[in-house]
């Protein structure tokens, strides 16, 4: 059952920034647009500097907010080199919340292919708030230009594991087996259920083994936010990618770069 959806329009990427960030809250099931500002791009560039800034004007500032509070969130940004797919590392992001373990905000560095995946398909950074009512999967349509919230479907019998979530939600949402390199999901496992140290997991599809691989955001129990929010899982599924999805200011030489950047990584 879809609980919230939001239809927008497909961008192309303008030097490395999609040039918009995506706003839910899982309480009043509010979906929203924001636009990233030049102030943004100059004084906060990068992921976790566009976390910090999402959460620094949308938590409230008359109270502390604890990490089980609705008003905590939970952002996913990419910055403007992520998903360049000539440079090493690009399929990284940030994650940022209020951690279960310390009390203040945390960020979280993890592979996976879910940060370029939201900024193709259209937002630099994924911002989270409130608490859904039942658990949720939130989905990233970026060739269709869909947001979507769905209630679980009990005939969908999805796995409370994440390895097995990952797969199942995989095969979901790709139209064909050529598209499941195209959708990333990030999930959590029972331990976030119970621990304050849970993780999160950021897919990757691996053709030659015909699996969704995981890189896990391990740092501050953001999987524990993660669930306590009832979010089973993120999905997003991306348009096709190229070398020039990312639109770079330079192409060439930010290939020049990239290759430099490989050879010293190999040495």
């Amino acid at each position: 059952m879809i609980l919230a959806e939001k239809k927008y329009e497909i961008r192309e990427i303008q030097k490395g920034y999609a040039n918009r960030t995506l706003y839910i809250n899982l309480s009043t099931m509010e979906i929203a647009i924001k636009p990233v500002s030049d102030e943004m791009k100059q004084k906060f560039i990068g992921g976790k500097g566009f976390d910090l800034w999402l959460m620094w004007n949308s938590l409230p500032k008359h109270r502390i907010i604890k990490w089980d509070d609705p008003e905590n969130e939970i952002c996913i940004a990419s910055g403007p080199l992520g998903g360049s797919i000539f440079y090493p590392g690009s399929g990284k992001s940030i994650v940022t919340t209020i951690s279960p373990l310390t009390g203040v905000i945390v960020d979280s560095n993890v592979g996976g292919y879910f940060g370029p995946y939201a900024k193709f398909s259209g937002f630099d950074a994924i911002e989270i708030q409130g608490k859904a009512k039942k658990e949720v999967v939130i989905y990233i349509d970026g060739v269709e230009g869909i947001i979507q919230v769905e209630s679980l479907d009990p005939e969908d019998n999805l796995s409370i594991y994440s390895h097995e979530l990952t797969q199942q939600l995989t095969e979901k949402y790709a139209q064909d087996d050529t598209e499941k390199q195209r959708i990333s999901v990030v999930s959590t496992g029972p331990a976030a259920r119970f621990t304050r140290w849970g993780m999160l997991n950021f897919s990757w599809f691996v053709r030659g083994r015909n699996w969704a691989s995981s890189k896990q955001a391990g740092r501050g129990g953001i999987g524990t936010v993660f669930i306590d929010k009832k979010i089973r899982a993120l999905a997003c599924r991306t348009p096709k990618i190229t070398v020039k999805s990312n639109n770079p200011y330079d192409l060439d030489k930010a290939r020049e770069l990239g290759k430099a950047h490989s050879q010293e990584v190999i040495e």
